[in-house]
């Protein structure tokens, strides 16, 4: 199982935004993903700072509104 793939669905576990979820969007390089969340903002995330959880989500568009309502239901 991959830990780090796209719409893995991860937990913040360091910056401002510790402890909330988030799922990942784009794999930027060996380093950093780009992330979005409810409470998350779309941005650049070191790998280092999540924790990846056990859920998936097919992302299905570019469109961030699209994503955050399939993330939301996933979590929800």
């Amino acid at each position: 199982m991959p830990a780090i793939e796209v719409g893995r669905i991860c937990m913040k576990i360091s910056g401002r935004e510790a402890g909330e979820k988030c799922v990942i969007v784009e794999i930027i390089d060996d380093k950093f993903v780009e992330v979005m969340g409810s409470a998350v903002k779309n941005r650049r995330c070191n790998i280092k700072h999540l924790e990846p959880l056990d859920q998936v989500i097919e992302i299905k568009s570019e469109d961030p509104e699209e994503i955050k309502k399939e993330f939301e239901a996933a979590i929800a």
